[in-house]
Order: C-alpha cells, then structure tokens, then sequence
C-alpha cells in the first residue's frame, strides 16, 4: 500500500458523505494503491452506516475504524497504526477535494527531501466575507476557518500546514512520535493545534516541508463560524494550545517560570495589542488586533492553570506525589 487517507469524524454523517464521495472522484496514476481509512470517535449518528454504504460501493478502497476514546487526537493516533500505506494523507470530514488533490499532494514525496507536505485549503466558492474579517495578510484570521492559503507557487514550508490538507511520511510518526493527546478538540474542550504541533515539531528537528498549491480542498464557513463570538473564542483557545505546546519552562530562582510569563503577557504584550485594537479605525486591523488581545488572555488563563497544578504538586503529602 502506497498511500493511506486518514480521517476522522465525530457525528458528522451528512457531510462525511460529501467528503467521501469527493474522495472516491480522486484520480491518481494507474498502478498507485491507496485506501481511505475513516476513523469514528464515538459518533451516535449515521456515521457507521455512510460509511459502510461506500465500502459496498467501492470494494477494497474504505475502512470504518473505531474509536472509542474521545479527543480527535486519539482518532488521529488510531488511524496512523492501523495505516497501511507508506504516505499518510489527513484531511477533515466537512471538506471537498479536487480529483487531482491527492495526486498532487504526495507527488512531491516522492522524493527523500520532503518530510511533508501541506496544500492549499481555500474556503468554498461563493463565501462572502464580513467587513470586519481579514482573509490575506497583514490582518488574516483564516485560520479559525480552517484556510490555509500560501500563493500560486510552490516553495518549501516555513510553518506547519493545517490538518484539513496535509501528508507525512509514516516513518516521520514512527520517529517522532504521533498527535499529543494534551491538544486536539474533545468533548468540554475545543484546545486544538494538535495537527501543525506535529508540523513544528519536524520543522524544529530540521525535517523540510513542502507547499504544494495544486493540492486543493475547499472548506465550509458555516454562519455559526462566521461570527465574532466564534472567532474570539477560536483564538482564546489558540492561546491556550500554544502554551501547552511550550510547556512549563524552567524555573527562575524557584519560582515557576508561569509568574514570570504572565506578569510579562500583562503588563507589556498586553498593553500593546489592546494599544492597537482600540486605535485602529479600519474594521479588519481592529478585529484583528482585538483577536491578538483574546489569545493573550488565553495564554494568561492557561499559564494560570499551570502554576496552580505546579504549586497544588508542591503542596502534596509526599505519598500522593510518588509513582508507582
């Protein structure tokens, strides 16, 4: 097996059954063996069920794996043990891909250079954005809409791709390691940033991703995401997924590097972009600014929560702090 698709859902059955029959239309050169794998996180609707229905139809070509531990992470780890192919592709449950998008997006894999590649994920034709939402650099947001956009040409990738459109090599799981499961939408939590995680982490290690803007999937900006509400809860968590991918760090003097972290969010990065928001008349740089201002808070809130687990770990009796 050439190439393993990986995707997970979690009661999503109407758009899955999109998703799958854009998958299914994928055309690639005659001889390459590929399979669709589709992971269920414990959905309670008709996933089982779309799923299987193109199995019949398309003998050999779908799985239906299961996964009953919730947290998309744990799907995603799933799908990758139980893949087949030597090239894993991810890709989300609500999006459409062009015929070619497979093709053009392990073709560059192919060669030992890459490590990975990211396409191009635009959002669906016809989608008008609100006046307040940027979408092109300097004051994009696009990313709370799954966008990831980087020009016509290809190039080598100097930040991580996003999840709806990306592929690895498997060996690169089996070196360093699968999805954190700390990240990742779950039930009672939306923290994500479980999917470009792994991308900075091969990019720290020296590992060179590629952009390939022929690898097109076309993602939905449903109303309720076109919101303002939405996109500052988006970022706020954004916030708090960067501060657990960074940790804990060192502590200074003995005390917890958190106080240090916060006091200086607070007092200066703070203060800067609220500077920004509040002074900015053009809709787009001032929603965009006021976004910044959320994910620092988010940052604040999640370096708080860690200074209360370290000290709440310092104050345990000695017996409730060993390991067994």
């Amino acid at each position: 097996m050439e190439i393993s698709v990986i995707l997970c859902t979690y009661d999503r059955c109407k758009s899955l059954a999109r998703t799958l029959d854009s998958l299914a239309a994928s055309t690639l050169p005659e001889g390459v063996d590929w399979e669709v794998l589709v992971v269920d996180n414990n959905s309670s609707d008709q996933t089982r069920k779309v799923v299987e229905d193109f199995r019949r139809q398309h003998a050999g070509r779908f799985r239906y794996l299961f996964e009953a531990q919730q947290g998309k992470s744990y799907a995603l780890n799933t799908g990758i043990r139980e893949a087949l192919g030597e090239v894993l592709v991810f890709v989300d449950d609500d999006v459409t891909v062009e015929s070619t998008w497979l093709r053009n997006l392990t073709a560059p894999l192919k060669d030992a250079l890459w490590a990975g590649t990211g396409g191009r994920t635009l959002l669906e034709p016809g989608f008008l954005p609100p006046v307040w939402l940027g979408l092109r650099e300097p004051h994009d947001l696009g990313g709370a809409l799954a966008q990831f956009d980087r020009g016509d040409r290809p190039c080598e990738l100097d930040r991580a791709p996003a999840g709806a459109n990306m592929a690895f090599r498997k060996e690169m799981f089996q070196k360093y390691g699968g999805f954190r499961t700390d990240l990742g939408p779950c039930p009672g939590s939306q923290i994500r940033s479980e999917d470009t995680e792994f991308g900075r982490r091969l990019l720290s290690a020296g590992e060179r991703l590629r952009y390939e803007p022929s690898a097109v999937v076309y993602h939905p900006a449903p109303e309720n995401r076109v919101q303002k509400d939405y996109f500052l809860k988006w970022w706020f968590d954004y916030g708090r997924a960067v501060v657990r991918e960074w940790g804990l760090g060192p502590a200074v003097l003995g005390i917890p590097r958190p106080y240090f972290n916060i006091l200086k969010l607070v007092t200066t990065t703070m203060v800067q972009r609220i500077w920004r928001w509040v002074s900015a008349l053009d809709p787009q740089r001032r929603f965009f600014w006021k976004c910044w201002v959320w994910v620092v808070a988010g940052q604040v809130r999640e370096y708080c929560r860690l200074a209360r687990s370290t000290q709440a770990k310092k104050d345990a009796p000695i017996s409730e702090c060993r390991t067994t």
